[in-house]
């Protein structure tokens, strides 16, 4: 019997969990930058198997090992950039590490200093498996232009260099999109179980934007995104949980939190119309609910985002 991947909820816990040094990872709001030849001090490296839940950017400047994503594995060598979406399998192995940049983003993030609508402006970071580019020397500098930007802002002491890194991710995603995706569909369509990973998510998605817009004050249940693939309710979530690591209420809870926090932060709703808008019938059941997934109030939650 195999034994059951772990499951980490930033790149800290990752690597602690791992015996790896986390003094150099500070995470801002659920963004970290690191060059990886500060977290490894001993060479070789083979990772456990987990799934993380947050994305990850890498951008190989010079180095070499192997990745694993899901079923997928390949080499990453100099002028490799690639990135990982929350939820999947993955392992790393290092060999040699000079220069690595590694960039970690929650949902919550980039929902908040990105664009709040973020799948639908770049829809292939909900995609299920995603290889790697390898870039010429010209190509890779323009990604570590940006990315060392980053770093540097996010070391700053700006009172708005969230917005200001935000910006620059935005940048940093239409690259992306130009170079490996413009034109061209990632999500994995090989199997059966994939494209019902990719409808849950995309279902999922387009009903909070339907809440989010007044189109709807209901919530979905399981057995409501079950129903818009004509599965049952048990099916669907075996599939999600064994592609995802997270059952469907964990999915549906942790996007209801991520929405109640960018409202939260990013609007003057008071606490009764988000809760209303997010299709809570009261709002004392909303602030629980909050409460119980945050360990702080709603009031609590937007007096520290101001």
């Amino acid at each position: 019997m195999s034994k059951e991947i772990v499951s980490f909820k930033n790149l800290h816990e990752t690597y602690k969990n791992m015996g790896l040094p986390v003094n150099e990872i500070t995470d801002n709001d659920g963004l970290t930058i690191n060059n990886l030849k500060d977290l490894h001090p001993e060479l070789p490296f083979k990772s456990i198997g987990f799934r993380p839940g947050y994305f990850s950017f890498l951008f190989v400047k010079d180095a070499k090992g192997k990745y694993t994503t899901d079923d997928v594995s390949f080499n990453t060598e100099p002028g490799t950039v690639y990135f990982t979406n929350p939820g999947h399998f993955k392992s790393f192995e290092w060999n040699e590490i000079k220069d690595v940049y590694l960039i970690t983003i929650t949902e919550t993030f980039l929902k908040e200093n990105v664009h709040t609508n973020i799948f639908k402006e770049f829809p292939f970071l909900l995609s299920e498996t995603v290889y790697p580019r390898n870039l010429n020397e010209t190509a890779f500098k323009e990604f570590e232009t940006i990315y060392l930007q980053i770093e540097k802002e996010f070391k700053s002491e700006s009172s708005i260099k969230n917005k200001i890194i935000g910006g620059f991710l935005l940048i940093l995603l239409l690259k992306i999109k130009e170079a490996f995706w413009n034109n061209y569909n990632p999500i994995y369509e090989g199997n059966k179980s994939s494209q019902i990973v990719k409808n849950f998510k995309k279902n999922l998605e387009h009903h909070f934007r339907e809440l989010l817009d007044g189109k709807t004050d209901k919530q979905l249940r399981v057995k409501d995104y079950a129903l818009a693939q004509n599965l049952h309710e048990n099916y669907l979530n075996n599939v999600i949980k064994s592609k995802t690591g997270k059952s469907v209420s964990n999915w549906i809870s942790d996007k209801l939190i991520t929405e109640a926090k960018s409202l939260l932060k990013n609007s003057t709703l008071s606490i009764k119309e988000i809760a209303y808008k997010l299709g809570f019938i009261e709002t004392s059941h909303f602030s629980n609910y909050f409460k119980k997934n945050t360990k702080t109030s709603p009031e609590e939650y937007r007096k520290s985002a101001d």
